[in-house]
């Protein structure tokens, strides 16, 4: 493994220690505050999703901001956000008052996810897929350690308290991220207007071709994963699954993708980022497929096989916008990528749950495996195409 230094490994920690703290926010502290606040099943379903929502339409918008004033300013403007916000939970009375504090709440991710990975592909741009694998550890670990966590506080805690909690653990993210240092020099005059800077960066983005096939198939994969994640727990039942099976089956598949993220990155970085893209939406295809056909223990295999093909995916992806994106647009590029994924994760149980109801569920996921192969012809096809270009 190529050393990464000091930057790189304060910056996951940081990312560790806030993903950690938003996910013990979210589940399954936020479904229980808002229940205790008297909100209905449908407001409740809002409160829940509503923070993707925030980064569906500010990831683009904040990437440009970073490529403009500096990735450092905007990491430290996000993890105030993640400091600060969990403090007002407790003035909280009613689900109107919850719901907009979690749409302030998710700038915070928003802002962190594009400008994370823009920072590690200017600070590392020799070995960007695999230094996202390792850092994708971080972000795995906190939707392992938030729920557990938050689980064992309610236990001893009303949720107002553990937001508190929350605010002062974020803190712990302050002093590595003011040790970083701006990966590239940014001069201001370098820089139009900026609100045409936002014009022509987001155009730039939406002419690039590995924008939309790496946003494509992110989305993708996150229709799938929140579609499996929404409405297994009820197929699984229905079918005769038991509950702490199906509860392992989503803590095997972050497991597998934590074990094997840096491989998976080191796989692309070694073979190339469409051969990983590719491969992993074979074994990601083959998982969903998987799904429907597995009981008891056998419900594992799928696990594995959605957690292996995120370590070949997700890394390869955002390596992928690197090498495409002009260097003074890759913010705006992160950014662009990210609104597709969180568009992926938002309609995805509303669509594919709509076609349940009228199809089933074996069906749907029969669907989403045969489409989920779709962008491999492309990426072959895109390849073959630069490989005649070099010759």
């Amino acid at each position: 493994m190529k050393y990464l230094p000091r930057d790189f490994w304060g910056l996951t920690f940081a990312d560790f220690v806030v993903r950690t703290g938003y996910q013990m926010g979210k589940t399954p502290l936020l479904p229980i505050f808002a229940a205790a606040l008297g909100a209905s099943d449908a407001f409740l379903g809002m409160i829940v999703s509503v923070s993707t929502l925030s980064g569906l339409v500010l990831k683009p918008f904040i990437g440009v901001l970073s490529d403009r004033w500096g990735r450092r300013l905007w990491l430290l403007i996000g993890t105030l956000f993640f400091v600060v916000v969990p403090f007002f939970y407790g003035w909280v009375r009613t689900p109107e008052q919850l719901f907009i504090i979690r749409i302030v709440h998710g700038i915070s991710t928003a802002i962190y996810g594009p400008v994370t990975f823009a920072y590690i592909a200017e600070r590392l741009p020799d070995s960007v897929a695999q230094s996202l694998g390792w850092f994708g550890l971080a972000r795995s670990g906190g939707y392992i350690f938030g729920p557990m966590i938050a689980g064992w506080l309610l236990l001893s805690y009303e949720p107002a308290v553990i937001f508190t909690i929350i605010g002062l653990l974020s803190t712990l993210a302050m002093l590595p991220v003011l040790r970083l240092t701006e990966p590239t020099e940014r001069k201001q005059r370098e820089f139009p207007p900026i609100l045409r800077q936002i014009r022509s960066a987001l155009a730039a983005g939406s002419r690039t071709p590995g924008i939309w096939l790496s946003g494509g198939v992110e989305s993708g994969v996150f229709i799938a994963l929140y579609t499996i994640k929404a409405f297994l727990p009820v197929y699984g039942l229905s079918a005769g699954i038991s509950v702490a099976l199906i509860g392992l089956f989503f803590s095997v598949q972050e497991a597998v993708y934590i074990a094997t993220g840096p491989a998976g990155g080191w796989f692309g970085q070694k073979y190339g980022f469409s051969a990983a893209i590719r491969a992993g939406l074979i074994v990601l295809s083959l998982g969903i497929a998987a799904v429907p056909n597995c009981t008891g223990l056998a419900i594992m295999i799928p696990s594995i096989l959605l957690g292996l093909a995120q370590s070949l995916i997700f890394p390869s992806t955002a390596a992928l916008v690197t090498r495409q994106m002009p260097p003074e647009n890759l913010g705006a590029g992160m950014g662009l990528v990210g609104m597709m994924e969180n568009l992926g994760k938002v309609i995805g149980p509303v669509i594919c749950g709509a076609l349940i109801g009228l199809l089933g569920f074996q069906p749907v996921l029969y669907g989403l495996a045969a489409v989920l192969l779709i962008p491999i012809g492309v990426l072959a096809y895109s390849q073959m195409r630069l490989s005649k270009a070099g010759n």
